[in-house]
């Protein structure tokens, strides 16, 4: 968990239960769509997949936060920037992380909602997979929960005893550090390739040790995510080891284990 560090005119209980009210109303309109496999699809400029409920999940979230939080701004995934821009609070929105799963009918996907701060960061978090049946939250000096469940990293400190999560996507390729990533799952107990979100959420509840996402990523992928894994005492930077949410590399950990990905900067 980190340090708490005096925010002004931030009640950290308060404003989880309302990232928490934000999962509920994201699940009552994601889960019936995904379940009833109602949902159109169409493709950004990006070759990445969108459908209504990702839309929908959006405006209706925007909506809420806009009613109960008219000072603070939001940004999302699909519509961009709403609200007060010039608030140093902006809730940060993902819709449906892993909406090429979703499409498919696969259950690893989520909603992504955090509250952060233009000096502090990221400070709520909450990760809402319904069609898993699971959902993790954090604040800001609270700890970190699933499901009811404080959650912790894991204590193991060398590779060779370490479940290591790689998503390997074109831009390591690019980078040239697809071999590295290969060589770092070679070293490791055992490697898994989990993707998106549910990586990070394993990292933050100790099932795997270090996660390393793909290139390419953007806040909202990030920023509910950070804030789980470091309240449950974990490490979470981009490539070159910087703390961040706004990178577009990610790379949690249980901190024991973060040194071995020091060859990615």
């Amino acid at each position: 968990m980190t340090t708490p560090t005096a925010i002004p005119d931030f009640d950290a209980f308060s404003e989880l239960q309302f990232a928490i009210q934000l999962a509920d109303l994201a699940d009552e309109i994601t889960l019936p769509h995904y379940t009833n496999r109602s949902f159109s699809l169409d493709w950004k400029a990006n070759r990445t997949e969108v459908t209504e409920a990702d839309r929908d999940t959006e405006t209706a979230i925007a909506a809420e936060v806009l009613a109960h939080r008219p000072a603070h701004g939001l940004f999302g995934e699909e519509h961009g920037l709403v609200g007060d821009a010039n608030s140093p609070w902006r809730w940060i929105i993902d819709p449906i992380d892993g909406t090429s799963n979703f499409v498919r009918g696969i259950p690893v996907w989520a909603s992504l909602i955090s509250l952060t701060h233009a000096e502090h960061g990221a400070v709520v978090g909450v990760v809402s997979a319904p069609a898993m049946g699971r959902r993790w939250w954090a604040a800001r000096g609270l700890g970190a929960f699933a499901d009811g469940r404080r959650l912790q990293v894991s204590k193991v400190a060398a590779l060779d005893e370490a479940q290591v999560c790689v998503t390997f996507a074109p831009g390591w390729d690019e980078l040239g550090l697809t071999d590295e990533l290969v060589k770092l799952q070679q070293r490791s107990y055992r490697a898994r390739g989990f993707g998106d979100f549910w990586q990070h959420m394993l990292v933050a509840e100790g099932a795997v040790d270090l996660a390393v996402d793909a290139v390419g990523l953007q806040e909202y992928d990030l920023a509910a995510v950070m804030v789980v894994v470091e309240e449950a005492g974990g490490t979470f930077t981009d490539r070159h080891g910087v703390r961040t949410f706004t990178s577009d590399t990610a790379i949690s950990s249980n901190g024991l284990l973060h040194e071995h990905v020091r060859m990615l900067a």
